[in-house]
């Protein structure tokens, strides 16, 4: 098992790059249309389905990064949450960039988070390099042989070699009876939340229930107990 102090938990939120599929250039338009003409269904049009750009990094960008980690006090076990969000993607990358590398960059030092293998670890790579960020040592692949990889999925985890099962981080608290991480808005909301209502606080919670989510059930994997109220420190930026 690895130490819970040599873990760095974390969520993302995204949300399409623009407010509106008409505010594309036409070359960014027809390549939108090429990428999701397979999961789109035929009476569906590119710009109907623009609502969900921000799952590809080629058309989204990243508002929130929350990153969850337990403090060296080993008599009283913390579990302190930060994010960085904003409309400065930029920033954003940048900031968790630097969290990484001062403070989980050794060997032993791994990232973990819930379908992070699919979704998270390479859409913050991507968003890194086409922002022109050098990747963090955490995030580059390149050349690297999968027992090289410091990433622990917890979807993957829960898959036990079973490819074809997907379960939610919602599904999994409930079965694991771990309070659910939802709460006033689930992510296919969040571009509206961004783009609408300009909450970006409200964003940031919900992404940082999600990331303590991800901790609670790495416990219960572990057959440790979970955290109370009371152990999770949430820092203000």
């Amino acid at each position: 098992m690895v130490n819970l102090k040599h873990i760095l938990f974390l969520d993302i939120e995204t949300v399409p790059e623009n407010s509106d599929f008409l505010n594309l250039d036409e070359t960014k338009k027809e390549l939108f249309a090429k990428k999701t003409q397979y999961q789109r269904r035929e009476d569906i049009s590119p710009e109907e389905f623009y609502e969900r750009a921000g799952i590809w990094a080629e058309f989204g960008k990243i508002v929130c990064i929350s990153v969850g980690f337990f403090d060296d006090n080993d008599d009283h076990k913390k579990f302190r949450i930060k994010s960085f969000y904003g409309k400065d993607e930029i920033k954003i990358l940048k900031d968790f960039k630097e969290i990484v590398e001062s403070y989980f960059q050794l060997e032993h030092h791994v990232l973990c988070a819930h379908n992070g293998k699919e979704f998270d670890f390479p859409y913050i790579a991507r968003r890194m390099i086409i922002n022109g960020i050098s990747l963090p040592e955490k995030l580059n692949l390149f050349g690297k042989k999968p027992w090289e990889v410091a990433h622990l999925d917890t979807l993957e985890m829960w898959k036990f070699g079973d490819y074809k099962h997907y379960t939610s981080l919602n599904l999994l608290t409930n079965i694991l009876g771990i309070e659910s991480p939802k709460g006033d808005i689930d992510g296919s909301q969040v571009a509206k939340v961004y783009y609408e209502e300009m909450d970006l606080e409200r964003i940031a919670i919900y992404c940082e229930n999600d990331t303590l989510a991800v901790a609670q059930v790495y416990l219960r994997f572990m057959n440790l107990d979970i955290l109370e109220d009371k152990q999770v420190i949430r820092v203000e930026n």
